[in-house]
């Protein structure tokens, strides 16, 4: 499986951005069948939960830090992933990346997903 992340970009502070994550690959169909996460980076920081969503959308968990700011959200039938990020802050800013877990919970825990996309950098200006 290949998960392809999108939709990175800068921004100020209080704006928005949806990031995409596209799936493909041969094991796509179980994917599908799977939770999926995102998770983010900052310089100097370890990798950090920033969303996680169920195999059927039914079940989603945040972090404190973005409650209430970021919706995550999957398109089953597209095979695709979504981040919808409102009022931003500037320490939002990290290169964010998207997983698919092994189970088909949402998950926070990192070592739950086995596959990972590239990353797509968000740069958030005061």
């Amino acid at each position: 499986v290949q998960l392809q992340a999108s939709g990175g970009g800068s921004v100020q502070a209080g704006g928005s951005l949806r990031l995409s994550c596209a799936a493909s690959g041969r094991m796509i169909r179980t994917i599908s069948n799977n939770g999926m996460g995102w998770f983010r980076q900052a310089p100097g920081k370890e990798r950090q939960i920033v969303a996680a969503i169920s195999w059927n959308g039914g079940s989603t968990t945040y972090s404190d830090s973005v409650k209430g700011r970021f919706t995550i959200s999957r398109d089953r039938s597209k095979n695709t992933l979504y981040l919808q990020m409102d009022s931003l802050k500037p320490e939002d800013t990290a290169v964010y990346y998207c997983a698919a877990a092994r189970g088909s919970f949402a998950s926070s825990e990192a070592a739950s997903y086995n596959y990972w996309g590239q990353g797509t950098q968000v740069t958030v200006s005061s």
